[in-house]
């Protein structure tokens, strides 16, 4: 059987459907006994999401993965399905890693690889959809699934059938290390591929400097040395004065007060997410303006060389991902966590390249394709690449949900997301008197434009202690437990990205009316 994919038979004027996908996926299990293939789950119109498990021995369960004392790496593509040289790409490695040059690798590394992530919206490919982006001619899919809502806003408030099943599999397969294989149009800078580890200042420090400083760095050199791509990481240029307005175009010579500015730090993004999960966690963005042939080999690249280096520290990271699970449930201090955060701009200027752009007609879609220019300037400037908490509160020891307030606040929808996160709860089969913390609201802000479906709220407002009763029926959620850091974000009042935010805990908010989750006590050391 062909093994290849539609994009390399089509010499990379097309990208593969789902029967593509599936036909390439066939042909690899009949290759090589060291493939597993699963379905994690079924779209919103009912299409399979298939997963690949790859080890040497073949493994078909989490529990026979982590057996094998190996990291575990999880490779997801295709989120936004008009960007889909990740969706070739792992499907490329699949066959490396089985067939070829990289299948040492999987007596060291456990490799799950989820290659059409939203697959509704891949199968609506037109050659109108994303028609500046350089290639595929043929066109591609959209970057919503089919109830219109984009997959890397969805990964707190779960709305989605995929991102259920995706949450899903990470809670059941727990990688060690996740990646998540994107496209980014937007500035005209001079890389092939940005990069970024998880952003979110709650993410444990240890693992953000093992991301940037042991995993990245030798990432991004190898990138270069052994492939020649030019990558850093992820930004897009903006005034000083006016930081949330993207700019295209940069003149090196005049550059005034340009910025280099990373994305967004809340943990609707899927690698924000991970990072809150205690995992290690990278996205890749391919050049949109990069020819699609070099968009998927830089791809290609970038997950190879991830690989390499997991290899090569298998298990240093092994021990401090369990370490920090370890910590984050039982810390030796009490644990701070940020409500409010701002982004932060390197000590000095940084070395950003500036790149630019040419216009080429496609000949199927009758628009102008953005082709990278071969001219690269570098040019000095200040860098906004990470965020810091500017107000910050102690975790609690946990949190309940009374029993009268899960109905009276229509709280089952926010129960069951919990579930699905994995977040461990249990239910009291008495009352009991509890030293607790209740959020009085004083403030209430409901946005006014909608977003994904939704208005987002925020609430201000201040803690009062007291001892009440809890009647059995309710439900604890201790925050000694691996996911205390996620549970803190879904469930603090005044989170920027929690169920308030989601309206997932909306029925009944109202100044002077108390939040219907209340803290128990602060953590002891």
């Amino acid at each position: 059987m062909d093994i290849r994919t539609r994009a390399e038979i089509t010499d990379f004027a097309e990208t593969s459907t789902a029967a593509e996908v599936t036909r390439v996926i066939d042909a690899l299990r009949a290759a090589s006994p060291l493939v597993r293939v699963q379905s994690f789950g079924t779209t919103e119109e009912g299409r399979d999401m298939p997963l690949l498990v790859l080890s040497d021995p073949a493994v078909e369960t989490p529990e026979a993965a982590h057996a094998l004392a190996r990291p575990v790496v999880f490779v997801m593509a295709n989120i936004h399905a008009g960007e889909v040289e990740g969706k070739e790409a792992s499907l490329i490695l699949a066959r490396r890693l089985l067939t070829g040059d990289l299948k040492a690798m999987l007596k060291r590394v456990v490799v799950l690889i989820a290659p059409n992530y939203n697959a509704d919206g891949n199968e609506l490919i037109d050659v109108q959809h994303r028609t500046a982006q350089n290639g595929p001619v043929g066109g591609v899919g959209t970057r919503e699934n089919a109830k219109k809502l984009d997959l890397n806003r969805d990964f707190m408030k779960l709305e989605s059938a995929e991102a259920r099943a995706l949450v899903t599999l990470l809670h059941r397969w727990d990688p060690h290390v996740a990646m998540d294989l994107h496209t980014t149009n937007g500035s005209y800078h001079g890389y092939h591929l940005t990069y970024a580890p998880a952003l979110n200042p709650n993410t444990d420090p240890r693992l953000i400097a093992f991301m940037r400083e042991t995993m990245l760095w030798p990432i991004h050199q190898a990138m270069f040395k052994e492939h020649g791509f030019r990558t850093y990481y992820y930004g897009n240029f903006a005034s000083e004065a006016g930081q949330q307005r993207e700019t295209a175009r940069v003149d090196p010579k005049a550059p005034g007060d340009t910025i280099w500015r990373t994305y967004d730090h809340r943990p609707r993004f899927g690698t924000n997410y991970v990072g809150l999960r205690n995992r290690l966690v990278f996205l890749s963005e391919a050049y949109s303006y990069l020819d699609f042939k070099g968009r998927v080999k830089v791809t290609e690249a970038f997950v190879t060389e991830t690989l390499h280096v997991v290899a090569r520290k298998a298990d240093e990271i092994r021990a401090l991902t369990a370490r920090v699970d370890r910590d984050t449930a039982s810390p030796a201090a009490p644990l701070m966590q940020g409500v409010a955060f701002s982004v932060q701009a390197s000590p000095a200027p940084v070395e950003i390249l500036v790149g630019d752009i040419e216009k080429r007609p496609n000949p199927l879609s009758g628009k102008e394709v953005s082709v990278m220019s071969n001219t690269v300037t570098p040019v000095r400037m200040k860098e906004y690449g990470t965020f810091a908490a500017t107000r910050s509160v102690a975790m609690p020891s946990g949190w309940v949900i009374p029993s009268a307030a899960t109905a009276a606040f229509r709280l089952e929808p926010a129960i069951e997301r919990l579930r699905i996160h994995g977040i461990r709860m249990r239910t009291l089969d008495a009352a009991v008197e509890m030293p607790v913390e209740q959020f009085v609201i004083t403030g209430l802000t409901r946005a006014e434009r909608v977003f994904q479906g939704r208005r987002a709220v925020s609430l201000t407002g201040a803690f009062a202690a007291s001892t009440r009763r809890v009647d059995a029926g309710s439900i604890v959620i201790d925050a000694a437990q691996p996911l205390a850091r996620l549970a803190f974000y879904l469930l603090e009042p005044e989170s920027d990205d929690g169920f308030v935010a989601w309206n997932l805990v909306d029925e009944g908010l109202a100044v002077d009316v108390a939040y219907p989750i209340w803290r128990l006590g602060p953590r002891a050391r």
